[in-house]
C-alpha cells in the first residue's frame, strides 16, 4: 500500500486555523445572506463569462447615464457591482482552501479505511482460525457491513 500522505497538524495549528476562521465569519455576517435552495435554483446567475459584460455595463451606465431605466435604481445597481467585485477574490480563495481541504481529508480517510479494511480482514481471518479474541472483535467490526451484499471490486464482506 503506498502512503501518499503523512502528515500530523499541531493542534496550535489547527485552533489558529479555526480562531481565523471564526473570526472571518463574525466580519462577514452582517454583509452575507444564506438562500434558500429555490432561491438558488431560480434567480439569474452571474458566471465566468457574464462578470466582463456585467463590469462593461457598470462602465457604460456610469458614463452613459441616459440609458439606464428609470425602474433600476443606478446606485444599487453600483452597490452590487462593488460587492461582486471584491467578493469574489474571497470566494476564489476560501474554494481554493476548501478543494485543498477536501482533497487532504479524502486521501488521509481513503488511506485509513484502506488501513482500517485490512485490519478488518486480518482479523476476519484470524475469527476463522479461532485465534482467541479475534471473534469478539470481528463481530464487533462486522456490524458495519451488515445489510450488505457481495460487491464485485470490494473488501469482502459478510
Amino acid at each position: 500500500m503506498e502512503n501518499k500522505i503523512s502528515i500530523q497538524i499541531p493542534d496550535a495549528d489547527l485552533q489558529a486555523v479555526k480562531t481565523a476562521l471564526d473570526q472571518v465569519q463574525q466580519i462577514l455576517a452582517p454583509y452575507v445572506i444564506a438562500l434558500t435552495p429555490e432561491q438558488r435554483k431560480t434567480i439569474p446567475k452571474m458566471s465566468d463569462g457574464t462578470e466582463p459584460f456585467v463590469g462593461k455595463v457598470a462602465e457604460y451606465a456610469g458614463s452613459n447615464p441616459q440609458f439606464m431605466p428609470p425602474f433600476v435604481p443606478k446606485e444599487e445597481f453600483d452597490k452590487d457591482w462593488e460587492a461582486v467585485s471584491k467578493l469574489l477574490p474571497l470566494l476564489r480563495q476560501c474554494t481554493q482552501i476548501e478543494d485543498t481541504l477536501s482533497d487532504t481529508t479524502m486521501l488521509a480517510g481513503s488511506e485509513a479505511y484502506v488501513s482500517a479494511l485490512s485490519y478488518y480482514n486480518s482479523v476476519k481471518q484470524a475469527a476463522k482460525m479461532n485465534v482467541p479474541d479475534a471473534k469478539a472483535i470481528y463481530d464487533d467490526l462486522r456490524k458495519r457491513f451488515e445489510g450488505q451484499g457481495k460487491r464485485q471490486n470490494l473488501p469482502p464482506q459478510d
